[in-house]
């Protein structure tokens, strides 16, 4: 006799919940409207892959704080390394005494980060402030002042880094002016490309347009650094090829640029390799880190060649809490977690098995039109029909406050707002996993 699998998920109240409610009410009165948020609740337990909130729901969480949370809500190794830091010292602050655990960190990351050349760390609090060191790093060590990102592209909420990013509202709309010197090329969309291109052609034209852009823009002598996400997060989980990641590298090195590799998304393990880089077999010469690094204390990090890394002078660049005690033993657990529990290889096995969901309703649904992705970083696009492509923004917000009303935590990406992306811990089990698809496929098939 078959023997029914124990269901993760407790939807208890409608979301929100009575306490929720009120909570809410509290909300609207203190803070302000523009931080956003996914589910209109609140937390008071997180474990693994698994989120109650106040009024008993629990979900099965795919959204990992944007990420964040590749080992999971509260892993007890990192819980117990940031209770036995924060009983020795809290923050002496690296620029007043210095502590081993950022010296030992830096070294991990020199370590596992590609390239075999001598490399050199520091830590900062957030990935914005990331991109802005590593873009005030390759302007310092340069001379040039010029920086290149790319459309779709997402690097931060701070002037220079909002400057880079692509994505107009709600990023962008009324804060201009923006920082000067920054500039964003195409990157390749292979589902959008133009009727009767190859997936060659369109990199082919794009490398083109790069090259192009030196002669009618910016010489490429006054270019410091192209900046690229390996794998799109906010863009729609764009996957590049290798021939255009590669194109773009060797455009660098011909020019004296340097590529920025902004693993802040993609980085520790999300897409099967500990860095999304190496799925391109490019090796970047300054790499941004957040996110998943500190199991969501807030670190970030700005790994590169050493000789790069050392351009700046003693006292140009740093912070108060940079690379705060507390973050730094949370990363070295990270790190040991991804590592000898295999979650890197763990991420290939949950996006097979989301893959194959969503290709399954992709052949059933022409709403359905895109799904893709790189290991567990995996998304599905929908639209209004198969031929024209036009984006289906209403139906992907349908789906997903569908979805937060049955218990699973998702969340939309893209230009226009009409992908669904999955960000799952990779410590999800099979069995979380595949009830949290059951319930995505039961919305889908009922509103699609």
């Amino acid at each position: 006799m078959k023997t029914e699998t124990k269901k993760c998920i407790q939807v208890k109240t409608a979301i929100p919940g009575p306490k929720a409610k009120e909570l809410l009410r509290k909300k609207e009165q203190n803070v302000p409207r523009g931080p956003f948020n996914t589910v209109p609740t609140f937390a008071v337990k997180g474990e693994g892959a698994l989120l109650t909130d106040v009024d008993g729901n629990t979900f099965i969480d795919l959204a990992g704080a944007i990420g964040s949370l590749n080992v999971g809500h509260c892993p007890p190794k990192v819980v117990e390394a940031i209770q036995k830091q924060a009983e020795q010292y809290i923050h002496p602050c690296f620029h007043v005494m210095m502590y081993e655990p950022y010296i030992e960190l830096a070294e991990t990351l020199n370590h596992i980060t590609p390239g075999a050349h001598h490399k050199k760390t520091f830590f900062l609090n957030s990935g914005a402030e990331a991109v802005e060191n590593a873009v005030k790093i390759a302007r310092k060590y340069t001379g040039r002042k010029a920086i290149l990102s790319f459309e779709r592209g997402f690097h931060g909420r701070t002037l220079l880094a909002m400057s880079l990013t692509s994505k107009v509202k709600p990023y962008k709309f009324g804060f201009g002016p923006f920082a000067p010197d920054t500039y964003k090329m195409p990157y390749p969309y292979y589902y959008r490309k133009p009727a009767g291109m190859t997936n060659e052609e369109l990199d082919a034209e794009l490398l083109r347009r790069l090259e192009d852009f030196f002669l009618s823009e910016v010489p490429a002598e006054e270019v410091a650094a192209i900046i690229m996400e390996p794998v799109q997060g906010e863009g729609g989980f764009i996957v590049p090829s290798k021939t255009f990641v590669q194109g773009v590298k060797q455009i660098c090195e011909k020019y004296g640029i340097l590529f920025i590799a902004d693993e802040i998304q993609t980085g520790f393990g999300r897409t099967g390799k500990m860095f999304a880089i190496e799925h391109f077999d490019v090796v970047p010469d300054l790499m941004t880190m957040s996110k998943s690094i500190g199991a969501g204390v807030p670190i970030s990090a700005v790994t590169g060649r050493a000789e790069v890394m050392d351009a700046p002078n003693p006292g140009e660049i740093g912070g108060t809490y940079g690379g705060s005690p507390l973050g730094c033993v949370a990363a070295l657990e990270v790190i040991r977690m991804l590592q000898q529990e295999q979650l890197v290889e763990r991420a290939n096995v949950i996006g097979q098995i989301a893959i194959n969901r969503f290709r399954r309703l992709q052949e059933k649904y022409e709403t359905v039109g895109d799904v893709r992705g790189l290991g567990a970083m995996v998304a599905i696009e929908f639209v209004t029909d198969a031929k024209t492509k036009a984006p289906n923004k209403e139906l992907t917000a349908a789906i997903l406050r569908e979805c937060h009303q049955r218990g699973v935590i998702v969340m939309s990406a893209g230009l226009y707002s009409n992908v669904i992306r999955l960000l799952t811990p990779l410590v999800i089990t099979d069995e979380q996993l595949e009830e949290a698809l059951d319930v995505i496929e039961e919305v889908i098939a009922e509103l699609a």
